[in-house]
């Protein structure tokens, strides 16, 4: 397969082993891409296999030093943690849709219900296209305008299609997404009012996914944000470990609950939470962490409780389609992180799943989809099964906004009865 984005010519930026005809500082400070399996170092670049082993690529650094000062001095986005991204110093320069920097809510109501002492939503709904994806793909531009990619695009589930189409649209690039055909009409509207080139594909994630790596292997100038140039990517999930950390008064939770699609944002949350310990800014402690599924697409959940690392692929088949991937490349990750922090992965059904969206939305005025329902539900169950100890510190990870999975809930809520414009009428309806 490919990598190559473009031929270069000229020499090395000084920060790391970057490829040539890169601009000095292209990916801050940024050492190389290591392998997370045998450690191997390969050049900055399109890549995200190790040559040596097949294991996955992820962004190594040599971090300058940093204070809460500085980074409390940055835009309110995820550019205040610049100097820990693998983006140059003058991103703020190029046009995107600078996400991140989302409200941390303490959820006293619902926190109350489920019998949660100190309970946090952290709510990337409001993110410029309402999901977290926001913050991956502005790394994964970042990468794309570096590397000099004359075409933006990705495989999705939906809230990457969509931030994706925003992002490439508001950079002027060529973008190109793909999408499972069955995918919530909403999602397919959020993405086409941005670009004119949505492609939907007749089979589940894991075949777009499939055909996206074919692609890439094929095409010289495609940058799939989620395949080839995929470490870069996965690097803006750790903005969200550095917010939660930074708005809890520089400090790290004792638990946190997390949705599970590929498994990316969970490790990376953890990474940054390691990062911010090493670097300083935070006091070490033991903090917990909880993977969440849906039934239907659960197959790291099923891992975790036969108490193996074998992860069978699954057909994903739940209403919470944004993590429906039936092939997670890092879940193996995910067990190592959830066992070794003395977490747990849980798994719902599609109607716990419906139940968690109502009970975010009726606790605390949050709508969410159907992963953050995924979430909301698997919280309640890790407290009622006694796996999340409720007297301590929670976060729990909201991803995305309600308004994208209408259908998810249509047929459970709506008017509490239908009656004449008259005050009799309301008495006689019995609604209060």
């Amino acid at each position: 397969m490919s990598t190559v984005l473009h031929e270069t010519t000229t020499a090395a930026a000084s920060t790391g082993s970057t490829r040539k005809g890169l601009r000095e500082g292209a990916f801050g400070h940024a050492r190389a891409l290591a392998c997370r399996e045998c450690g191997h170092e390969v050049e900055l670049g399109p890549s995200y296999a190790c040559p040596e082993c097949f294991g996955p690529l992820e962004v190594a650094y040599d971090f300058p030093n940093v204070t809460r000062e500085e980074i409390a001095a940055g835009p309110a986005n995820i550019w205040r943690y610049k100097a820990l991204l693998p983006v140059p110093s003058d991103i703020e320069q190029s046009p995107n849709t600078e996400p991140g920097f989302t409200r941390l809510l303490q959820a006293h109501n619902l926190g109350r219900e489920l019998g949660i002492d100190t309970l946090w939503v952290k709510d990337d709904s409001t993110n410029p296209t309402n999901s977290f994806k926001d913050r991956v793909v502005a790394c994964a531009l970042s990468a794309a305008r570096e590397l000099d990619a004359k075409v933006f695009a990705c495989p999705s589930t939906g809230n990457l299609a969509n931030a994706v189409a925003a992002a490439g649209a508001r950079a002027g690039m060529k973008t190109v997404v793909f999408i499972p055909s069955n995918l919530e009409k909403p999602k397919q509207v959020n993405s086409a009012v941005y670009t004119d080139h949505l492609v939907a594909v007749d089979g589940n994630y894991d075949d777009v996914n499939k055909l996206a790596s074919e692609i890439a292997g094929e095409e010289e100038g495609w940058a799939f944000v989620n395949v080839n140039v995929r470490p870069f990517y996965a690097e803006g999930s750790k903005t969200l470990g550095y917010e939660i950390a930074e708005q809890l008064g520089w400090r790290l939770p004792d638990q946190v609950v997390i949705p599970v699609a590929s498994g990316s944002q969970l490790t990376k949350v953890d990474k940054a939470f390691r990062e911010l310990v090493a670097l300083g800014l935070v006091e070490d402690k033991p903090y917990k962490v909880f993977g969440a599924q849906a039934t239907g697409c659960s197959p790291v959940s099923v891992a975790y409780k036969a108490g193996t690392d074998a992860i069978r692929p699954v057909k994903p088949d739940t209403i919470a389609k944004s993590l429906a991937i039936g092939n997670p490349a890092d879940g193996i990750y995910v067990l190592d992180i959830c066992r070794r922090s003395g977490g747990a992965v849980e798994d719902i059904t599609d109607d716990e799943v419906r139940d968690g969206i109502l009970l975010l939305a009726r606790t605390e005025g949050i709508f969410t989809e159907t992963a953050g329902g995924t979430t909301v539900g698997v919280l309640k169950k890790l407290v009622e099964t006694g796996q999340l100890d409720p007297t301590l510190e929670t976060v729990v990870i909201n991803t995305g906004m309600g308004l994208k999975t209408l259908d998810a809930v249509a047929d459970r809520v709506g008017p509490a009865a239908t009656i004449a414009p008259s005050y009799d009428a309301f008495v006689a309806s019995g609604v209060l």
